[in-house]
Formats: structure tokens, sequence, C-alpha cells
């Protein structure tokens, strides 16, 4: 059983995977009556990378009207949930649309304060050479990274685990760095950062201890779920405690994700390991 964490300023809510009993303009309310101030999103739209300008407006408009702040954006990453787990590596009608998700979601992001946007790599395809997937790839980080260096943005570049995302290559902290390093190095802007996810990595079998240890000051953005499960702290048996102060002491001071499933409670009472 988790000790009862503190009540950190600096946690988001995730509003992709808390609050999804409800419609997507109600869960920055929900968020904020749950005591939260920050929050996170997936791509909303999964079905376009360029959705109407009435519909960013609305959810614009939700963020500020529960004084929430958005610190976490995926960009379009095709269907997710579902089978995919990102377009930039993926030729064809998935790349062009992540091109074109750039400045939409750039811009979306800006206008809300967002600094951190996500860019999941995408899956292998089959019959496709993986070093073309690999150029591809870095061709889009790259405009996705210059298009964020513009609005004062880092791109985050994420480790899934392999049992759940058995077609996606970035299955490790040090995969995940080194396309961080290589887009770095192909912009010169340095705005590139990793993205630690505690559930993923753990689900690897990766020392998170040590993934802290190296990787903490590479590190954009955190997020957290307990292991087995994918639940709140507290459901499984990773000592999340102990590995987010130990992010902290190691000089990461940025946010943290809550990315976990609710279980069979509501979301609004999925918050019982945070002291308040």
């Amino acid at each position: 059983m988790l000790d009862i964490m503190p009540f950190d300023e600096r946690y988001a809510v995730n509003l992709s995977m808390l609050f999804t009993e409800l419609p997507l303009l109600d869960r920055p309310a929900a968020a904020a009556a749950a005591g939260f101030t920050a929050v996170e999103l997936w791509w909303p739209w999964t079905d376009t990378a360029t959705p109407p300008g009435s519909d960013l407006d609305a959810l614009r408009e939700a963020l500020t009207g529960a004084g929430t702040r958005l610190v976490g954006l995926n960009f379009y990453a095709g269907r997710l949930p579902g089978p995919d787990r990102g377009a930039l590596s993926v030729p064809g009608h998935e790349s062009d649309r992540f091109r074109a998700n750039i400045d939409v979601a750039v811009d979306f992001a800006a206008s809300v304060g967002c600094k951190a946007l996500n860019a999941l790599y995408g899956n292998r395809v089959d019959g496709v050479d993986p070093a073309e997937q690999d150029a591809l790839a870095l061709e889009n980080l790259t405009l996705a990274a210059r298009a964020a260096h513009r609005a004062g943005a880092t791109v985050l570049i994420e480790a899934l685990n392999e049992p759940e995302s058995p077609h996606y290559p970035l299955v490790s902290a040090p995969a995940a760095v080194e396309v961080v390093d290589r887009v770095n190095e192909a912009t010169g802007l340095g705005n590139a950062a990793f993205l630690l996810d505690l559930y993923h990595l753990s689900m690897n079998g990766e020392d998170l201890a040590g993934v802290i240890d190296r990787y903490a000051a590479r590190t954009g953005h955190v997020q957290i779920a307990d292991n087995p499960g994918r639940g709140a702290p507290g459901t499984g048996s990773l000592p999340l405690a102990d590995l987010v102060g130990r992010l902290r002491k190691a000089g990461y001071d940025g946010w943290v994700g809550l990315e976990y499933k609710p279980g069979s409670l509501p979301s609004s009472e999925a918050f019982g390991w945070l002291a308040a």
C-alpha cells in the first residue's frame, strides 16, 4: 500500500484517461472541482488532425472557464486509444496528417500557455524499411521542433511499453533519448526532451531509479500510473512516492501527469492516494 502522497501543485490530470465518463468539454471543470489546476490531453480529435476552429475555441473556453492550465498535449497520433501509437513515422496519409497538425497543435498550445507537446513516434509498418520510417520521423520531428520553438515549447519523445505496444520501436528510455538527441542535433535548438513515463518503463522491466538518475536532466515531462493494472498509485506495487521524490531530488521540477485508469471508481474518487 502506497503512503499517502502530498497534494503537489505540480500534478496534472490526464483528461484522456480520467473523467472520460464526461464529455470532453466538461472534463476541465471536473478536474478543477477535484482540486487540480493543471491538466493534460492526448489529441482529442482522433478522426482529424485539423479540427474546425470552433472545436478548438470550445476546448480553449472550457479550459480557461474552469481555471485549468493545459500543461501537456499530444500532436495528432492516429486512433488513440486504439491500435495506433502515433503518425509521424508512418508513410503516406498519416505522415501528411501529422504535418498538417503541427501548426494547429502548436498554435492551440500557445493560446492556452501549454509548453509541452508529445510526439508519439508511430508503429512499424509491415513491408516498410525501418530506416525509411526513422528518416521520415526525423524529418517530421524536426518540423515539429522548429514550430514548437517559435512558441517557446518543447517537443517530447516518449518510450512506450513493448507488451502493450509491440509494433512501437521506442520501448526503452535509451531508445527514446537517442531520438531526442537526433532531433536536437538536427535543429540545433535543444527543445526536444524525454517524456519519462514510469508505468511504461516499469512494464519494460527497466531500472526506474537508474533511469531517473541518468535522464532526469533530459526529461521534459513525467507521467505516472501504478503497475500492474495502470491504476492509481497504491493499486499496484510501484514505489511511486519514492520515485517521484527521487525525480525531485534529481532536479526535475516539472509537471507529473496522472495518466492512469480510475478502475471501478468514478474519476472524482480516484485521488485518495493524495493528501488534501
